[in-house]
């Protein structure tokens, strides 16, 4: 699949390029070439792989999209983050219109803009000569069309609130366009994604959806869930920071709407949680790409396309054993350092997600695990050391970006069950998602008794705020959750206060230790054995365990978590940046205060 994403480029050049060039002039030529294209499968499918080219393209996800959206939360920030320059500002809540990692005409605004241009057409290409029925190849590549639509069109709302309607090609009458608001984008891609799911199959029931890089019919419903909360949520808007006004988005709407797809996915048995957390994040580091699972559908990446663990991974500060991409690869962000903490003892997840180590400089081309200081975490959910591909591309990793999982349709399930039929209902599903959390002599107590103990609604949303931390912690999906529960900056707040405490071993996080000692597994020399890091673990274990100070958190580094004078409530979205608004003929602008 990541090969036949490039050859849709070869492709479709001329396809694209005669749209997007001859808008202004005659459509004979460029529909000539759609009623060719769009009434075989063959070329319409490679026109459809077309559409997906914008995710990879150099400054889009690739490599501004999904290294600087989702940071800062009350869970993930940037490693090295200060509260000056363009990049940490991109995250601090201080950005501006002129930021230089984004001002760019060919940055992510513009590429998924490209995307949906892609899709526009193949939309307009299959309806009007595909014939495009549930059951056919032609049909699902329409179903496709749409839901990759909708992700371009779902992250432009995510990141940047209102932005133009473009749901057709573009042509002379469309080329300069203003916002509109998102609310009715919002019930376009709802509308869509309802088309979408009468077309495209289960996984598993077609060639074209037993792997996770194609669109399937669990991700469909699970995704239109998850818009539904969005749309329904909080958020800020011109005026001031509330629920959508439109009738048709309210939340009794909404989340029934929410509620019954996710029951759709979840009664399907064509999904499900994998045994083990720790079994999953290393078969999507192996690149296992087999639907049915979890993992419900990802951003394909080519081999030598992507940036993942480039970005995320558990840092490498050398080539060595794991992986030839470089020096100081990985590590760019990681979990709040109080995280690990907030974790039960026992929940299986907690060190897979939160790793306090990183790989030291090699020797040999072997690289040894070395404690850092308490300011920094590395997201364990990606790791070189867990590839069976070793990576030799200086610039990229090619690991995929998985899009949504499993957990996510259980968690949108969990919460809008709790809100339309009560704590009763919402319980099961909050049940399943720790049932995989913890030992089976451990669920008495940490599932059943836990999840039973919750009396109230209020209760049960708030549990259910703290399993998504446990569960999504170093996914980047916390931000938007935050702002469409409205707790954006309260609990931005909450994780200045609770890292003050870890500095002194205060309050919530008095009993954590201020040493740590270790040594190397005689069977690996390049393992750490580490003790000291759980609550309580104060005496040196033996003589054969080096004692290990670690660096106190300071004031500057909490405090980056948002720039001094910033209010994040009133900074949930990115600007338009301004070489967008200067081009676009006096109709875009920018809110909010930009």
């Amino acid at each position: 699949m990541k090969h036949t994403i490039i050859m849709a480029g070869i492709v479709l050049a001329s396809l694209f390029t005669s749209c997007q060039e001859d808008y202004l002039d005659t459509p004979a030529q460029s529909t000539l070439d759609e009623s060719v294209i769009f009434s075989s499968a063959s070329l319409a499918k490679g026109a459809v792989d077309g559409i997906k080219l914008s995710f990879g393209e150099t400054n889009s996800y690739r490599g501004r999209f999904l290294p600087y959206y989702g940071l800062n939360t009350d869970l993930e920030w940037n490693n090295s983050s200060t509260t000056a320059g363009d990049t940490a500002d991109l995250q601090n809540y201080g950005v501006t219109a002129s930021n230089t990692v984004m001002n760019t005409v060919d940055n992510a605004w513009a590429m998924m803009f490209q995307g949906i241009e892609r899709a526009n057409i193949c939309v307009r290409g299959l309806r009007k000569y595909g014939n495009p029925q549930p059951g056919s190849e032609l049909g699902y590549l329409l179903g496709e069309s749409l839901t990759l639509r909708a992700i371009y069109y779902a992250d432009l709302v995510k990141a940047w609130g209102d932005v133009p309607y473009r749901f057709e090609p573009m042509n002379n009458q469309t080329i300069y366009v203003a916002k509109v608001s998102r609310d009715l984008i919002y019930k376009q891609l709802l509308q869509d994604l309802a088309e979408a799911e009468t077309l495209v199959p289960w996984p598993n029931e077609t060639t074209a959806t037993s792997n996770v890089e194609r669109i399937n019919k669990a991700f469909v419903k699970g995704f239109r869930a998850r818009l539904a909360m969005a749309a329904s949520g909080y958020q800020q808007y011109p005026d001031g920071i509330h629920r959508s006004t439109d009738p048709e988005l309210s939340v009794a709407n909404m989340y029934r709407l929410a509620l019954n797809e996710c029951r759709d996915v979840i009664s399907s048995g064509k999904a499900r949680l994998e045994p083990s957390f720790e079994t999953f994040w290393r078969n999507y580091n192996k690149e296992v790409l087999t639907a049915g699972g979890e993992s419900l559908w990802e951003i394909p990446f080519a081999a030598g396309r992507g940036r993942m663990l480039f970005s995320f991974a558990v840092r490498h500060t050398s080539v060595d054993q794991f992986q030839a991409n470089g020096a100081n690869k990985g590590g760019i962000a990681g979990p709040l350092p109080f995280v690990f903490y907030d974790y039960d003892l026992k929940d299986t997840r907690r060190d897979v997600t939160c790793v306090p180590y990183k790989y030291g400089t090699a020797v040999n081309n072997i690289a040894k695990q070395e404690l850092g200081s308490l300011n920094t975490w590395y997201f364990g959910k990606y790791r070189y050391e867990w590839m069976t591909r070793y990576v030799t591309s200086t610039n990229d990793d090619g690991v995929n970006k998985i899009y949504m999982r499993y957990a996510e349709v259980l968690l949108i399930a969990a919460e809008a069950a709790n809100e339309l039929e009560g704590v009763s209902a919402a319980a099961p599903y909050l049940k399943e998602i720790r049932n995989r959390a913890f030992a089976p002599a451990d669920r008495a107590q940490k599932v059943d008794a836990y999840v039973n103990a919750i009396t109230t609604k209020q209760e049960m949303f708030n549990k259910i705020v703290d399993e998504n931390q446990y569960e999504f912690t170093g996914e980047m999906e916390r931000k938007q959750s935050l702002i469409r529960w409205n707790l954006l900056k309260a609990n931005l707040d909450v994780a200045k206060v609770k890292m003050k405490e870890l500095q002194g071993r205060t309050g919530r996080y008095a009993d954590v230790p201020n040493t740590l000692y270790y040594k190397y597994d005689a069977t690996d020399a390049t393992k750490l054995i580490i003790y000291g890091l759980n609550r309580g673990e104060n005496v040196n274990p033996g003589a054969d365990y080096t004692a290990w100070t670690w660096v106190a958190l300071d004031d500057a580094k909490i405090n980056s978590l948002y720039k001094a004078g910033s209010n994040p409530d009133n900074r949930q979205f990115w600007p338009i940046w301004q070489v967008f608004i200067d081009a676009n003929n006096g109709l875009l602008k920018n809110d909010y205060g930009y």
